[in-house]
């Protein structure tokens, strides 16, 4: 499949670079912060489990392609640009991994380019930036639609990088099943906590999805890696029926749960607005609730994310 110019477009304009076919890279938020601030400013990953946010590598594998149409999701989709394309089927013809790692690498450094001539920036920290040693498979669309999941994740460990995360939505729980290698950490988005909720925010587009996510959990606990339930929550979409959560967590015994603010950005900002976000006291607040309906202990949190750490263990594992 060929991705749209309006879709190439798009990404472009909203400084993604394309590494091959079907990957792109982008330069995270929180990147940018840290080398500016001389890392006094963090992102969430940072605080939890280590990860120098200078140092991160967030890419895709699977540009435009997702099985669901989430209501807070940022991305470009037929809807927001007018244009049709196949988005659920894997990647055909798939780039190796090694050209992908390549390509991200390269277009990452010319991304940080431009920081050198910024006299906040210090030389040290900047040249660390260009050799990342994390990666986030985690930054559009759904990752297992890339046939060579777990071979790239060999790729990046291969060439030196220390720790990779994946993020999934749980619909292709074979493909997570049968990953080759596992990531450091595996998170799965689990935006609902009941079928019905589920088909209205997380809107998928293959007919049994609530049942594959449920699959997915019930898989979760085999993981050697730890594994992350991930919420991202929206007052008027899916911030209800904490049992429901709870009985998620029980189904997957994740190592971690991470309740989030879902944000107005990107494509998000046509289906709700900021008024309509959660406040960092009431991500606190759902997630205490769920913390004592549970059994998990509330760990941490990063307030400039919006977002709460809960679990099953008395403090996280930091990779860094």
């Amino acid at each position: 499949m060929v991705l749209p110019d309006a879709l190439r477009a798009s990404y472009f304009k909203q400084k993604y670079r394309f590494a091959g076919r079907h990957s792109a890279v982008k330069l995270c938020h929180w990147l940018r912060r840290s080398l500016n601030t001389g890392g006094a400013e963090q992102c969430y990953k940072n605080r939890f489990f280590g990860v120098p946010s200078h140092r991160c590598l967030q890419m895709t594998p699977s540009l435009g392609r997702c099985t669901q149409r989430c209501v807070f999701c940022w991305r470009a989709t037929p809807e927001t640009l007018g244009v049709g394309w196949e988005q659920t089927q894997p990647v055909d013809a798939p780039d190796p991994p090694s050209k992908i790692v390549d390509g991200c690498l390269e277009e990452q450094r010319g991304l940080l380019s431009g920081f050198g001539g910024n006299p906040r920036v210090d030389p040290g920290m900047l040249e660390e930036a260009l050799n990342p040693v994390h990666a986030a498979i985690s930054l559009e669309g759904e990752p297992t639609l890339y046939p060579l999941l777990g071979e790239l994740v060999e790729e990046f460990l291969g060439r030196g990088f220390k720790t990779v995360f994946i993020v999934s939505n749980g619909t292709r729980p074979g493909v997570l099943s049968g990953l080759r290698r596992e990531p450091s950490q595996l998170y799965i988005s689990a935006c609902a906590p009941d079928e019905e909720t589920y088909r209205r925010t997380c809107r998928p587009m293959v007919g049994d999805g609530w049942a594959r996510l449920l699959e997915t959990l019930e898989y979760l606990e085999s993981f050697s890696c730890p594994t992350v339930l991930r919420h991202t929550v929206l007052p008027k979409a899916n911030m209800c029926n904490v049992e429901g959560y709870a009985r998620l967590a029980e189904l997957g015994n994740p190592t971690y749960i991470e309740v989030k603010a879902a944000m107005s950005v990107g494509s998000a900002r046509a289906r709700f607005g900021y008024e309509e976000m959660a406040r960092f006291p009431e991500v606190m607040g759902f997630a205490e609730r769920l913390a004592k309906e549970s059994g998990y202990q509330l760990l941490d949190s990063h307030w400039p994310s919006s977002v709460v750490l809960l679990g099953r263990v008395e403090k996280p594992k930091r990779f860094y």
